[in-house]
């Protein structure tokens, strides 16, 4: 009996170490970082004492185990997904993938040197990669693979009817207001606005969640070939468990990515300087960094044929980027005294209200296809080359 519970022990052990690696090496990463090689990180991003070679390898140690640690968020709250059912599982994905993005920029913003426009930044790369990049590539996949493709479209229209709004309120009112001489709020203005979009966007998960759930199903005629195919998460996610336990390893791992983030936020300065790269690409890479596990969701759903899946995951992410960001980088610049500078430049903002008013015309009907996609993909790169060619 002893040696068979010792025998089950060491198994439950085994399994413990192998499905949760990410969380361990993210967890190892920040101790020996922060504990053992702090300083030797510190000399190889000054300036004074640059040292490229070991600054390029920690970098690439840090990306790649934030991204490693990302995806096992994912997974955790994919099977969440799976236990408590839609709308309420993709929102649990998209508030931890928020709360990875809340925590680099906040951690840029009071790290190294002033990067008043990094939340502008990232929330402008992540709207982009989102609304341009991801929904291109998901209707062009959809489309390729289904022909047409189903949607909610009462959903569709409750995302982009806040999002639009809340997205003009943070990076396009800052630049005509008179009140400053920068592309900024005045600390009334901006716990104002800092307050009405997280009430907006407190209101907007009250219908998501309770009144108007059916809002963002997949809709009635799709719902039964969708249960007949094998759920588009269930394959790479590993064996289940309790829904405490993948609540409590999301919120860890969670945890040890935000511990990481100031270490990443010097390493993401520094590189910029060094390599007298745009502003404007520490907010891609720190969007990227945290869409990557999101977007992989959102393309496989929509491969699969289940677009509603990729619409709550894509439209929640950037409502959610501007929901929950701009009220956290407001209160963190009001509280330390950080500088915050919001408007975007001319040209960028063209392109973001652009890009607003072709997903307004894209999630107007109730079928996408293969045209819309390729539409979005045009104004995705139209941007990137704005950001190497202003």
């Amino acid at each position: 009996m002893t040696a068979t519970a010792s025998s089950n022990g060491r198994s439950l052990v085994g399994r413990f170490l192998r499905e949760e690696a990410a969380f361990l090496v993210a967890l190892l990463t920040f101790v020996i970082l922060h504990f053992g090689l702090h300083d030797t990180l510190n000399k190889a991003i000054t300036p004074e004492t640059a040292q490229p070679l070991i600054g390029v390898f920690f970098a690439v140690w840090l990306f790649a185990v934030v991204l490693w640690a990302a995806f096992n968020v994912v997974r955790h709250a994919d099977v969440l997904a799976i236990k408590l059912g839609e709308p309420l599982g993709t929102l649990i994905l998209t508030l931890a993938v928020v709360g990875i993005e809340v925590s680099l920029i906040s951690a840029v913003m009071l790290t190294g040197a002033e990067a008043p426009t990094m939340a502008r930044d990232t929330m402008t790369a992540v709207l982009m990669i989102v609304l341009g990049g991801l929904t291109g590539a998901s209707l062009l996949i959809g489309g390729f693979f289904h022909g047409e493709q189903d949607y909610n479209l009462p959903g569709a229209r409750a995302y982009l009817g806040v999002l639009v709004p809340l997205a003009v309120f943070a990076l396009v009112l800052p630049d005509f207001t008179a009140s400053t001489d920068s592309p900024s709020f005045t600390p009334v203005q901006a716990g104002f606005f800092a307050i009405i979009t997280l009430v907006l966007y407190g209101i907007f998960l009250a219908i998501q969640t309770v009144r108007h759930k059916s809002y963002f199903e997949q809709p009635m005629q799709e719902r039964a070939a969708d249960h007949e195919a094998a759920p588009v998460h269930s394959h790479d996610h590993g064996p289940q468990h309790a829904t405490s336990y993948h609540a409590v390893l999301l919120l860890l791992t969670l945890v040890t990515i935000v511990l990481l983030a100031e270490l990443i936020a010097m390493i993401v300065d520094f590189g910029i300087v060094q390599a007298g790269a745009p502003v404007a690409l520490g907010g891609v890479i720190i969007a990227l960094v945290v869409l990557t596990p999101e977007s992989m969701a959102a393309l496989a759903a929509a491969r699969a044929n289940q677009l509603q899946r990729s619409v709550n995951l894509l439209l929640g992410s950037a409502l959610s980027t501007i929901g929950l960001t701009l009220p956290a980088v407001v209160a963190v610049s009001l509280i330390t005294g950080a500088n915050l500078q919001l408007g975007l430049d001319m040209a960028p903002m063209v392109l973001l209200l652009l890009t607003l008013v072709v997903c307004l015309m894209t999630f107007g009907g109730t079928r996408t296809n293969v045209l819309q996609g390729a539409v979005h993909i045009v104004l995705f790169l139209a941007y990137l080359l704005l950001i190497f060619s202003p």
